[in-house]
């Protein structure tokens, strides 16, 4: 079983995106997948009520009890994502960070939005798997727009931080519409989809490694 934690410190940095489609891509290879959600606005659960009748559904759980997820876990499942609540410094997430195999931070490509998540990296820094390099943490740039010299300014800026940037997800509308809708990009075949697909290849390959 591999599990997956989608946190960061910052609102709005895409957490809940991550998660569902991490989770869809996993389901819809064939793997029994699990999603945790551990935020208050419970937007991962709605998600997954969702997709319910579809042959590569997401079983939801809560996580906002602690430890107590770990219980609801079935016996068979094989990939799980955890969708952290937004705010959460390390300390907050100890319950969940013991269990993990890989740790995904979205980003959002602005000075403010990089500034706001450094002290949530410098308390992860301080988990001794994480410090020890046991523990894998990879950076997400969300929400990006790679012509701007903006994005690029972020990208720069995050290069030289400990924790390899692992995808750049271009800015689009249709997270939003498909989160509504309980679906993903990977249950679309469109050549525009394919082309946002092509934006998470970096990334999933960076989590089967873990």
């Amino acid at each position: 079983m591999k599990t997956i934690l989608v946190a960061s410190s910052k609102g709005g940095a895409g957490k809940t995106t991550l998660a569902t489609n991490l989770a869809a891509h996993f389901a819809l290879d064939g793997k029994r997948t699990v999603l945790v959600d551990a935020d208050p606005q419970q937007s991962s659960t709605r998600w997954a009520e969702r997709r319910a009748g579809l042959e590569s559904a997401v079983l939801p759980l809560d996580g906002s009890r602690k430890r107590a997820w770990r219980a609801g876990l079935p016996d068979d499942a094989e990939r799980v994502v955890i969708d952290a609540p937004a705010g959460a410094m390390a300390d907050d997430l100890e319950h969940f960070i013991e269990h993990v195999d890989a740790i995904v931070v979205p980003v959002l490509p602005s000075a403010l939005d990089i500034e706001a998540t450094v002290g949530f990296l410098n308390s992860l820094s301080k988990i001794p798997r994480i410090h020890k390099r046991r523990l894998p943490v990879g950076l997400v740039i969300n929400r990006s727009k790679p012509w701007t010299n903006t994005s690029q300014q972020a990208l720069d800026m995050l290069k030289s931080w400990p924790y390899p940037v692992v995808a750049q997800l271009r800015d689009t509308q249709a997270y939003v519409v498909l989160v509504g809708l309980g679906r993903s990009l990977f249950d679309y075949r469109s050549a525009q989809v394919r082309e946002h697909q092509a934006d998470w290849e970096p990334l999933l390959k960076w989590i089967k490694k873990a």
